[in-house]
């Protein structure tokens, strides 16, 4: 069992009271924090006041079946492992519904280090207890519409969201700092919606995607004749987000000369237009991001220090989603759900084995990265659960491909001769001295494979 699975609480759905004591005893000896059900409805109930990491269920059960709970679960919590445990008869139903995205099933009578085993590696993919600020689903109207489009479960994302939600009730300036990908904007109109100004607008902008001559105008704003090709007045970014929230991503690439200028705004609160002869008042809250490293930044002498200590005065740091992996199942539930919805793809989800290769690979790229690879696994697929191909596809990692010791044998011969013949020219004498094989036996070889010395040699004639 692993470490992570120690206390984790496992529903046991059952409506023979004897194998439920059993299970329950047997999964408590483990370390498992156990809770039963005899029914789907009563099932149900309990994953509403408190969600499990796992459900072990009974195909056979009063009223709605195993099956039918799975569906439920399905389509409420995605991310919820269900295992079914199944007689004979019902074999057949509990292999269909792995395509459907049940995590496994157990024919009775199971050896418990099975069923054991079959959990833990449940336990390896799904969330731990959801902190009651996590959204699995935010609809309008509910207290949680600030974190919409953020999924979560992990301690770590908790603690950043309960820190996120306390500083938006201020008008502290933010820096957000993460690595690409990680999801800094979304946090910064999260931020936003959970703050005072949240009726304001929200106004973002790249700083490292935009020329610095063209930054200046689009952050300050100009009045029309201010430079060559300024046919109107313009109203910058600044002045947009007056009354609301302002969102520079990738502070740490904004040209020194602008530095000076936002420093001015931040401490005067007011903002003068290019070609203007006074300035405007402005109220702004500043959100700022950034991947870089700042202090290395000043250190160089490419950031303001003063500049700096007037956008860190609350720092928060989103992790890298390696450092979340449980979020991870989660996240690319919620992705399928949405690109299945923008391509019209009725789509379940990732097979268990395509979910397992997700939770492992390395996320460089991050979530946006895990986006990318959601979506063009759901474009590609032709079954309603995302096969393990095409994630390992969209990662880019070469499927392994299973031969036997014959067949591998006979293909590192192949590609051993090809090499040595590409070598030597296709002269056989000095491949079969380099391979220490006689030519008789040599020749043999290049039969057994369909190769000839011809094949590799150039204009020089025989050998």
């Amino acid at each position: 069992m692993t470490t992570d699975s120690t206390g984790a609480h496992i529903l046991v759905v059952d409506d023979d009271e004897d194998i439920l004591r059993l299970l329950t005893i047997r999964l408590k000896a483990h370390g498992f924090r156990v809770s039963t059900a005899a029914s789907a409805e009563e099932a149900l109930a309990r994953i509403a006041v408190e969600a499990p990491r796992v459900v072990v269920s009974d195909v056979r059960l009063p009223g709605r079946d195993g099956l039918a709970l799975f569906e439920e679960i399905n389509a409420t919590r995605p991310s919820l492992p269900v295992i079914l445990l199944t007689a004979h008869g019902t074999i057949p139903d509990a292999v269909a519904a792995t395509s459907k995205g049940v995590f496994g099933y157990l024919t009775k009578p199971f050896d418990s280090q099975t069923l054991l085993a079959k959990i833990d590696q449940a336990l390896s993919l799904s969330a731990p207890g959801l902190p009651s600020a996590a959204p699995i689903a935010n609809s309008a109207g509910t207290a949680g519409d600030w974190l919409e489009g953020i999924v979560f479960c992990s301690n770590k994302m908790a603690e950043l969201m309960a820190e996120a939600r306390m500083v938006a009730q201020s008008d502290a300036s933010i820096l957000i700092r993460g690595a690409s990908g990680t999801g800094k904007e979304v946090l910064a109109r999260a931020i936003h919606r959970a703050s005072p100004r949240a009726r304001g607008p929200f106004v973002a902008i790249n700083c490292g995607a935009i020329p610095e001559q063209l930054l200046e105008s689009e952050l300050f704003g100009h009045v029309k004749g201010a430079f060559t090709g300024a046919g109107a007045s313009r109203v910058g970014l600044i002045q947009a987000a007056n009354g609301g929230t302002l969102f520079l991503d990738e502070i740490g690439d904004m040209p020194l000369s602008l530095q000076v200028k936002l420093l001015r705004v931040l401490q005067e609160r007011l903002v003068r237009p290019l070609g203007a002869t006074r300035a405007e008042p402005v109220d702004i809250r500043l959100l700022s991001a950034t991947h870089r490293d700042l202090d290395a930044a000043m250190a160089d002498g490419q950031f303001r220090e003063d500049l700096y200590y007037r956008l860190d005065v609350v720092s928060l740091t989103l992790p890298p989603l390696d450092e979340r992996r449980e979020d991870i199942p989660m996240l690319a539930a919620h992705f399928v759900q949405q690109v299945a919805a923008k391509y019209g793809k009725t789509i379940a989800g990732f097979a268990p084995e395509a979910l397992e290769a997700l939770a492992g690979a390395s996320w460089p790229g991050n979530v946006r990265q895990l986006y990318n690879v959601v979506e063009q696994s759901c474009a590609l697929t032709s079954t309603p659960l995302i096969p393990l191909s095409l994630v390992q596809r969209a990662l880019r990692v070469p499927a392994m491909e299973t031969l036997n010791y014959a067949e591998a044998k006979q293909r590192f011969e192949r590609n051993y001769l090809v090499r040595l013949l590409k070598l030597t020219d296709g002269n056989v004498a000095d491949a079969a001295r380099i391979a220490d094989r006689n030519r008789t036996e040599f020749y043999r070889l290049l039969q057994k494979h369909d190769l000839t010395p011809a094949m590799f040699r150039g204009e020089g004639g025989e050998r």
